[in-house]
């Protein structure tokens, strides 16, 4: 079983803050050098990746299980108060 190498979060933070900090100064627009920007991208792309990678395997395991039966009895209310 392959392992899951854990997500760098930081430059999503970094964005977050910096963002915060644009809005709290009334700030029209950010930038960020190119670094940054790929930074951001590929931290996106993995936990984009790994949400849909996910997501796969919780829609497998729950075609798996499509054993449980629910029944439901109904009847007209006329024990109803």
């Amino acid at each position: 079983m392959p392992t899951v190498e854990p997500l760098n979060p930081i430059p999503l933070q970094q964005f977050i803050n910096q963002v915060k900090q644009a809005d709290a100064s009334r700030q029209k627009e950010i930038r960020m050098d190119i670094q940054q920007a790929k930074k951001l991208a590929f931290t996106l792309g993995e936990v984009m990746s790994r949400l849909e990678g996910d997501l796969e395997k919780l829609v497998k395991e729950s075609q798996s299980n499509n054993d449980e039966v629910i029944e439901i009895n109904l009847d007209s209310g006329n024990d109803w108060k």
